[in-house]
């Protein structure tokens, strides 16, 4: 494309998890011929976003507090209709995100609407449904992160299978400066939001099945307390270190001997990706799109979910056999090269080529 094209990049999302840090990264990469404008609701979240990228614009639209909100709603569309832009990306982090803002994208003439489906998680009511199957129909492009949530988002969405595309999350592959290891002893680690999705609370049953091994949760959120007092109660309270939330929680994978992530429920983690490329061995569940990162057996172990005594097999094998370990990682490595952010950016580059042609 020659002349500057103008892309709207919108969330709704109130906090900076993995769907806006994988936005952060299309952003970084796409070619200068695009001006960004970061569009959503909560500042501190876009203008994050926004500093991915040179000379991004932010612009902010208020929230919509339900559905009884008539003021908010019909605010929203004047705003998403004001903003001109040719493009306009919805970066949704669960399937219901950003309902109103792509309602009023869809009917907006010669502006192009995409969604992007980070997460496959079923929608809340009949009237979210509908309002889903409207603006699905009418939109330019609908992308998923992965193939298992493409599917799982048609299927729960009454959509239409093959209708949605998939451009997997990218990382940049940066070199990490190493952290001190915590101990002498085998390290066993993760990052992520303290929430019940990433399952920890398994993590920590298992871990009561590892002996010797220490645990190091890099992350915050609202099972901090819940889990502090599991982990107490397992008497593995001396072998779990909370570290809190991190700006530079990439470093810590440095220390750890295999990363574990133990979700009910994912979409392409990008957290896996950046462990893989850290030459670690992965032991995750089979949620979501994980398998398409993870190779069972190749690249890491693969288990059920909610499952402690698997997942608890799997860490003392790994810890074991550290050649076997040394091995998944180098073979994750070489995998996860191909989930780069630039690979992610020239995919979406050809799908603005294809809707704007």
């Amino acid at each position: 494309m020659s002349n500057t094209t103008t892309i709207a990049f919108y969330t709704d999302s109130p906090i900076f998890g993995g769907a806006e840090g994988s936005l952060g990264n299309l952003l970084s990469e796409l070619d200068p011929v695009f001006e960004v404008v970061v569009v959503g609701v909560e500042p501190t979240v876009i203008e994050r976003v926004a500093a991915y990228r040179d000379r991004a614009r932010t612009w902010v639209i208020p929230a919509v507090r339900g559905k009884q909100d008539v003021e908010g709603i019909v605010r929203t569309f004047r705003l998403v209709r004001s903003i001109r832009s040719r493009i306009f990306q919805a970066n949704l982090s669960v399937p219901s995100a950003g309902r109103y803002a792509l309602a009023a994208a869809v009917t907006v003439r010669n502006m192009h609407t995409i969604a992007v489906e980070h997460l496959a998680y079923p929608l809340d009511g009949a009237l979210q449904l509908r309002l889903k199957r409207m603006t699905s129909r009418r939109l330019a492009a609908h992308v998923a992160v992965g193939d298992r949530v493409a599917r799982d988002v048609e299927e729960f969405a009454g959509l239409g299978r093959g209708t949605i595309r998939t451009i997997h999350n990218g990382v940049v592959d940066a070199k990490l400066v190493p952290m001190p290891r915590p101990c002498q002893g085998p390290v066993l680690g993760t990052v992520g939001r303290l929430d019940r999705q990433k399952g920890y609370d398994v993590l920590l049953h298992a871990l009561a099945q590892v002996p010797d091994a220490i645990l190091i949760l890099v992350g915050d959120g609202p099972e901090r307390g819940p889990l502090e007092r599991l982990a107490s109660g397992l008497g593995i309270a001396d072998r779990v270190r909370f570290e809190g939330w991190s700006d530079d929680a990439r470093r810590y994978l440095t220390t750890f001997d295999v990363f574990v992530l133990p979700s009910r429920f994912e979409g392409f983690p990008l957290v896996i990706i950046e462990a893989m490329l850290a030459r670690l061995p992965v032991v995750a569940t089979r949620v979501g799109s994980v398998e398409e990162a993870v190779i069972d057996e190749q690249t890491g172990i693969l288990v059920q979910q909610e499952d402690p005594a698997a997942l608890a097999a799997a860490l003392r094998r790994l810890i074991r056999d550290p050649k076997r370990s040394r091995e998944l990682g180098q073979d994750g490595r070489r995998r996860a090269l191909r989930f780069s952010s630039s690979a992610t950016a020239r995919a979406f580059e050809k799908l603005y080529e294809e809707i704007l042609s």
